[in-house]
């Protein structure tokens, strides 16, 4: 199974934050998007894989996709940032036994049916129930913005 070394929930995908602050802290040089409509859609690849930074792959993958890929052998150079619009991806990783050793909650604007939840983050009822599943199953779960900045516990928030 691959190692992923980080994953985030941000609506935005890949923009300034994710490829300033968090592809050099970690060293990503992989970036999967595991969102169904995305993957599908020819455009949004062609455009999220030109704001990567130089040397940093980025592969848009269906949830299907993403659980054959990270099932495969393991690659020690490979530096892998999951990212997603919604924690309801992470929770069908996670059901379906892909590793996650945590989850970053950074922007998730209001839309549809979501609440403010904490900062920069709303979720609807389907999120919020996606995120104490993520929890029943031992996955941290945080908001952080940046990595400078203060880390908030998501357990205390459910």
């Amino acid at each position: 199974m691959k190692e992923i070394t980080f994953a985030r929930v941000d609506d935005r995908l890949i923009h300034g934050e994710v490829v300033t602050a968090w592809v050099p802290t970690y060293r990503i040089n992989h970036i999967i998007i595991v969102d169904d409509t995305v993957a599908r859609d020819p455009f949004q690849r062609r455009v999220l894989k030109t704001l990567a930074p130089r040397g940093v792959r980025v592969d848009p993958m269906n949830v299907k996709e993403a659980m054959d890929y990270l099932n495969g052998d393991n690659n020690e150079k490979e530096r892998i940032l999951l990212l997603t619009k919604s924690p309801t991806y992470y929770a069908k990783l996670a059901e379906n036994g892909i590793q996650l050793p945590q989850v970053n909650l950074g922007g998730m604007g209001l839309r549809g049916d979501r609440k403010p939840f904490v900062k920069n983050v709303a979720a609807d009822p389907s999120e919020i129930d996606a995120i104490k599943k993520l929890v029943a199953k031992e996955v941290h779960v945080f908001y952080q913005l940046v990595p400078e900045q203060r880390l908030i516990e998501i357990t205390n928030l459910i």
